[in-house]
């Protein structure tokens, strides 16, 4: 078996022991990159020179009896709308297509103080914009199981990433499920935190009030490894959470479980029903109370999740006029023409709808109404989810209402959004949520079971995760 192919968790044990060491893994890696690269188009950039200087360095500490970090030696791709020093990050737009930032993410920073090796940069929807990782304005990355699908998005590159062994570990940011969903279609685990729980600066913002970087692996154990490196409180992002909760030792038979009604009350894939139910039946089987719980307004997730998101990306992507840094249109004249045309040469369709509907929404004309009465809307779902969590530890739901459709399968704008619709609950509660594979259908793609915690549960959650992949996931 290939390094790049074994577990963060073991190959930090390995690392640990010398019996591989750093510069071994970073090649494993490369090379594996090299092979699946052209296929996949998991990365937008390689960094192959870093790496190797990187893991040099590490293997020099390791030998010199220096202490070392958690992640030391471990390769992570890095979502390509996280800042990081002296290296492209273009959230797949021409309009950033050159920029480089003057400094890290707050996660990068973390990544690097726990000996961790940044790989490359990963590919996504424009600005993360999409659910598919078609909307790239760079590339388009394709599913590892079957490179005639689609790997998901927003966080496709990733997940594909991570699904080929071309990465250990990865980030993602997950705004209405862009970790969770292409989680899901590639067959690995991907978590997104509670909000609060992981710092967000350095990160290029989409909505506010709703994204969240996390990881993904190819097991919890090894999410928990990466979450447990950039998780804390951040001076830099005053939402970040002072006070975060430990992983509680659970057993299954202490486990309540609700079954979220209304998520299974959706048109569900046959295939995906029945491997969700499949893990029903196990947990019970293995001593865990199950019962069926109700949220209410999930019938409003969509329309909610499009008037908040679209509102605060018009908003965070007003700086990005041409003028200050990012592309600037040729000879445009006037300030006004600068603006319009750099915009509108250097923004995909997507994003220019969601800026346009943002721009609507927000005007004058409706005085903010819609994004109060959203926000009064957003309150009730948080307000439900903490009465459920109040009668049971976790809840149960599928991911995805389809696996992984086919690249160019879904072009209208509507038939898209609705991909996400079992991840938008969590996001609007703040809760922690995660996919976890849990089967394959008949033509052998993957499929993804969510679980979701109460606020600030997230070790607990990924430590109930782990157990469950040992026991029979």
């Amino acid at each position: 078996m290939k390094l790049c192919e074994l577990t963060a968790t073991e190959l930090a044990k390995m690392l640990k022991s010398k019996e591989i060491s750093a510069t071994e893994l970073v090649e494993s890696v490369l090379q594996q990159i090299k092979e699946k690269e052209p296929d996949v188009g998991g990365y937008i950039t390689v960094t192959e020179g870093i790496a190797r200087k990187q893991a040099k360095a590490v293997d020099e500490k390791r030998a010199r009896g220096d202490r070392l970090g958690a992640l030391a030696g471990i390769p992570v791709a890095v979502k390509d709308n996280i800042c990081t020093k002296g290296i492209k990050t273009t959230a797949a737009s021409r309009i950033l297509e050159n920029f480089v930032p003057p400094y890290n993410a707050t996660v990068i920073e973390r990544l690097l103080a726990s000996d961790a090796i940044i790989i490359g940069k990963t590919n996504l929807d424009e600005f993360a914009m999409g659910s598919s990782c078609e909307n790239s304005a760079l590339q388009r990355t394709r599913n590892p199981h079957d490179l005639s699908r689609v790997a998901g998005g927003s966080s496709g590159g990733s997940a594909a990433a991570v699904a080929a062994n071309e990465a250990i570990l990865a980030l993602g940011s997950d705004t209405g499920g862009s970790v969770r969903l292409p989680a899901a279609f590639c067959g690995v685990v991907g978590l997104r935190p509670s909000y609060g729980m992981v710092s967000r600066y350095g990160l290029i913002a989409l909505a506010s009030s709703l994204d969240q970087i996390g990881p993904i692996a190819k097991t919890a154990e090894d999410a928990k490894l990466l979450f447990d490196v950039i998780a804390g409180e951040d001076p830099k992002d005053m939402t970040t959470i002072s006070k975060q909760q430990p992983a509680a030792q659970r057993d299954i038979k202490s486990l309540t479980v609700g079954l979220h009604k209304e998520q299974f009350d959706w048109k569900i894939d046959s295939e995906i029903a029945k491997s969700v139910d499949a893990v029903i039946k196990n947990l019970e089987k293995h001593g865990a109370t199950i019962k069926t719980v109700s949220v209410p307004h999930m019938e409003c997730l969509l329309p909610l999740y499009y008037i908040m998101l679209t509102v605060e990306c018009a908003s965070n992507l007003a700086r990005l006029d041409g003028v200050r840094y990012g592309y600037r249109a040729p000879d445009a004249g006037d300030v006004e023409k600068l603006y319009c045309q750099s915009r509108g040469a250097a923004f995909g369709d997507d994003v220019k709808r969601r800026v346009i509907l943002g721009t609507f929404l927000s005007s004058a004309e409706f005085g903010g109404a819609y994004r109060k009465k959203a926000l009064c809307l957003k309150r009730k779902i948080e307000e439900g989810y903490q009465r459920v969590f109040a009668e049971c530890d976790l809840l149960i739901s599928p991911m995805s209402v389809t696996p992984a459709f086919g690249v160019g399968d879904v072009v209208e704008p509507l038939k898209m959004y609705e991909t996400d619709m079992c991840a938008f609950g969590a996001t609007f509660a703040g809760v922690p949520a995660m996919s976890v594979p849990c089967g394959f259908t008949d033509s052998k793609l993957p499929i993804g079971v969510q679980l979701t915690g109460p606020r600030c549960s997230d070790r607990s959650l990924l430590s109930v995760a782990a157990l469950c992949q040992h026991l029979f996931l």
